[in-house]
């Protein structure tokens, strides 16, 4: 069969406005692929040469006696290489050191026409300058310090020996995983570069979970970085970064240039002289189910590029010439302006873990959540010089619109479901207190006698005349993970769950979501989708990969011991029930009738949260605490016009802490 022409090579692709094609690696004689070695790998004593690129926008860095390995180089658009590579070496240490101290805002570039990268091990890294912005200084409104907790500052050899020897693999349970585990590693030119959604031997049509997913690697990512393994996640990022220099085309349109895919497989294509090649085959939505974009692959993609930064102290991934423009990318395509007059993101039905219709559509928790995330990981990440300051502006200004927004607006507890239920409708003023024109009538029955005294969360989705009051388990997580919610929001949160445990884990650790639609509602909502029905899959299914954010979420709020109870309970039955994508029926009690089993992201899942609740020093590295500076930034307070007036300041004294 005849692969498609982009399976074997990058046809138009578009990067930072220049078109080119090439091959991808491993393919000509001039990038040979080597098992030992990722990217340019070069010997200690090489000699660095910059040749003129055949590419345009390329620029070769080889050895006269030396072939360039697996890849053709990630440093976009420079027009000279230059060695250093005793140099840089002490460079990139200091600057890795500085970076974890320092409490100012770092300018670590002056360099943003990319004229210039130095090279060390073929890896294209930027020279970094800091500069402390004195205190008599004018801070552009909008740009803050950033700050590091300093009792979490350590160098990379001690986070690498926390890593290998800090966490003892002992029981039976945790072998099997990691065994599993191991076995679903993919390679690439001999190079791990992620792993499959699924392993099933059993599994005759194995589908798309042959494939290698973004969201399904970052549980498996955070397993082998706190073991002590960062390569398979080194490579990962670099390589999916790779592909978003594609060109993608669904029926002749275009979506934005940052897009991310939502996976890729590894395909072996024959070649002449019985001779084959290994190629990427990436999915952006063309041939998922609905054509749907997979928004949140980006997103986590950011979110892991720091958790790598975080555990192993290889600074010098972020800094590269290719991946600031990579987040520069991704940033820009979710700041875009549009119509919409919310700083939420706005996305279609199925565009994150939820890839199937369940009305999600418009502006969905979980999105809003990944989203507040991956803004405060590019806020960290990103080199401040002249070519981002409006980009590191525009991620200021949205955090705390997001921050507000949602604390606001999407928060329910008994108080507000009350207050809730004695609206008024069809308020047109710029005081309303019903602001989206909701009807008291849309508070379901089930809610009233289920929401508990002691506890609250943050609702499914927001638009005009419409709230989702499901609570959906990985937004709310991630709330409390990236401080989205206030910390008297975050801690309500994780009160409701132990207040509704028999609902919300049962069985087996979580539900996806609560309620499941049945009846009509289902038929309306999903379109009578047979794999949805309730209490199944993503209505009302329980899926055991949201265990290792949950005990995320418990760490960061000091309640280790709701996470061990969770732990505790899918242990049991893990093993047992051969890993399965998910379990059905109210409870969960049973595995779910179309769930593939050795799921990945199962596995990965039980042993990241496992290795967290041993050592939460560690895991204290991948949430984030409360930004004050943040609260106090507005832009309505940046206009001198009457008619954009803010209610912040009565939020403030009713729900920040």
């Amino acid at each position: 069969m005849k692969l498609p022409a982009r399976v074997l090579s990058l046809k138009n692709a578009s990067f930072l406005g220049f078109r080119h094609s090439f091959n991808t690696p491993c393919c000509e004689q001039e990038l040979r692929c080597n098992s030992k070695v990722f990217l340019l790998n070069f010997n200690q004593n090489s000699q660095f040469h910059a040749y003129p690129s055949r590419f345009l926008g390329f620029q070769r860095v080889i050895n006269s006696t030396q072939e360039l390995n697996c890849l053709p180089s990630l440093g976009f658009a420079q027009s000279r290489a230059v060695s250093k590579p005793y140099g840089l070496c002490v460079e990139a240490k200091v600057a890795s050191r500085v970076r974890d101290l320092s409490t100012s805002v770092e300018t670590r570039v002056n360099n943003k026409n990319f004229e210039r990268i130095y090279v060390q091990n073929g890896i294209n890294v930027k020279p970094l300058v800091v500069e402390r912005i004195d205190k008599d200084e004018e801070i552009v409104v909008g740009e803050f310090p950033r700050t590091e907790d300093e009792n979490k500052v350590k160098n990379i050899g001690e986070r690498l020996q926390k890593g290998k020897s800090g966490i003892s693999i002992e029981s039976d349970i945790e072998k099997e995983a990691w065994t599993l585990l191991k076995d679903a590693v993919v390679t690439y030119c001999g190079s791990p570069v992620g792993t499959v959604a699924a392993n099933d031997p059993g599994d005759k049509q194995p589908l798309n979970y042959d494939q290698v997913f973004i969201r399904d690697f970052v549980p498996s990512a955070l397993a082998f970085l706190l073991k002590g393994e960062g390569e398979i996640v080194k490579n990962f990022l670099l390589h999916t970064l790779q592909l978003q220099s594609w060109e993608k085309t669904v029926d002749c349109y275009s979506p934005g240039q940052g897009l991310m895919p939502a996976s890729f497989k590894v395909r072996t294509v024959p070649l002449d002289d019985n001779k084959s090649e290994e190629v990427l085959d990436p999915d952006f939505g063309e041939s998922a189910i609905g054509r749907v974009a997979p928004v949140d692959s980006g997103l986590w993609w950011i979110i892991l590029l720091r958790a790598y930064g975080k555990i192993t102290g290889d600074y010098a991934l972020q800094e590269r010439v290719d991946v600031q423009t990579g987040i520069k990318l991704i940033m820009n395509l979710c700041l875009a302006d549009g119509f919409d007059m919310f700083p939420s993101l706005l996305v279609t039905d199925g565009s994150c873990m939820i890839d199937r219709r369940l009305g999600i559509h418009g502006h969905p928790l979980e999105i809003q959540a990944l989203f507040y995330a991956a803004l405060r990981c590019s806020r960290e990440m990103l080199s401040v010089n002249e070519g981002s300051n409006n980009l590191v502006r525009a991620i200021n200004n949205r955090l705390s619109a997001l921050s507000f927004h949602i604390r606001e607006y999407y928060w329910v507890d008994l108080k507000k479901i009350n207050e809730i239920y004695r609206y008024k409708t069809e308020e047109y003023s710029l005081d309303a207190t019903n602001k989206f024109n909701i009807y008291p009538e849309q508070i379901p029955s089930w809610l009233m006698d289920w929401i508990p005294e002691e506890g609250g969360y943050l609702i499914g989705n927001l638009q005009p005349a419409h709230m989702d009051f499901r609570f959906f388990t990985l937004g709310n997580l991630w709330s409390i993970v990236s401080s989205l919610g206030t910390p008297k929001q975050n801690e309500a949160i994780l009160n409701l769950i132990e207040a509704k445990w028999d609902d919300l884990v049962g069985h087996m650790p979580l539900k996806i979501c609560y309620p499941a639609v049945e009846n009509e509602e289902w038929r309306i909502i999903t379109g009578s989708d047979p794999k949805n029905t309730p209490w199944s899959y993503h209505n009302g299914g329980s899926w055991p990969t949201l265990l290792w954010q949950f005990t995320l979420a418990c760490i960061k709020m000091g309640r280790l011991e709701l996470a061990q109870k969770a732990i505790v309970l899918a242990e049991k039955r893990l093993s047992v029930d051969r890993w399965p994508e998910y379990y059905d029926t109210r409870s969960g009690k049973f595995i779910g009738k179309q769930s593939r089993l050795y799921q990945t992201w199962t596995i990965a899942g039980f042993l990241t949260a496992r290795m967290m609740v041993e050592n939460p020093e560690m895991a204290s590295l991948l949430f984030w605490e409360e930004d004050y500076e943040l609260l106090e930034i507005c832009v309505c307070a940046l206009s001198k016009s009457g008619r954009k007036k803010c209610s912040r300041v009565a939020a403030k004294s009713q729900i920040l802490v």
